[in-house]
């Protein structure tokens, strides 16, 4: 049985060590999506600082579709290249926004996010769909969480 371990007050390096192999951990031996999907961002949603929001979506016909998540009620569907989930998507690269007021054509899910970091799930040169991670403060995301968010993807994309 995973165990959700409690991180003691560590730097944010050792931080996401521990994070990364709990994530690992979590994903070992299970080959499902959507309980891949569901169980990581559980982990994200109670382990990150800071966070209100943490969930996937997936393509689905040419749009993006709420998956697994925690956290308020969400968007349903997005179109591909809206809002900073459709644009990272379309991009096929990770965006990191330090104001979503900020970003032209922001979809208010949640009117208490002010920042969000959106990773692209790509396997095999196919999207499958988008991370997304909302947070109540201003520029909480960084290049350190970009890049361990995008290994903690390419162990969820490995795992399926």
């Amino acid at each position: 049985m995973f165990e959700l371990k409690p991180t003691l007050a560590v730097g944010k390096h050792e931080f996401y060590r521990e994070l990364a192999a709990q994530a690992r951990s979590l994903l070992q031996g299970e080959h499902d999506l959507i309980a891949n999907a569901a169980n990581l961002a559980a982990l994200l949603y109670h382990s990150l600082p800071d966070v209100n929001w943490a969930g996937f979506y997936f393509l689905r016909d040419g749009e993006l579709v709420v998956g697994p998540f925690q956290g308020k009620p969400a968007c349903v569907r997005i179109a591909m290249g809206k809002g900073v989930c459709g644009a990272a998507a379309a991009k096929r690269e990770s965006l990191v926004v330090d104001d979503v007021n900020q970003f032209p054509g922001h979809i208010f899910c949640d009117s208490a996010s002010r920042s969000e970091i959106v990773v692209p799930l790509v396997k095999n040169g196919q999207l499958l769909g988008v991370l997304d991670i909302d947070s109540p403060k201003l520029a909480r995301f960084d290049e350190e969480d970009r890049l361990v968010l995008e290994k903690i993807v390419a162990a969820f994309l490995d795992s399926v």
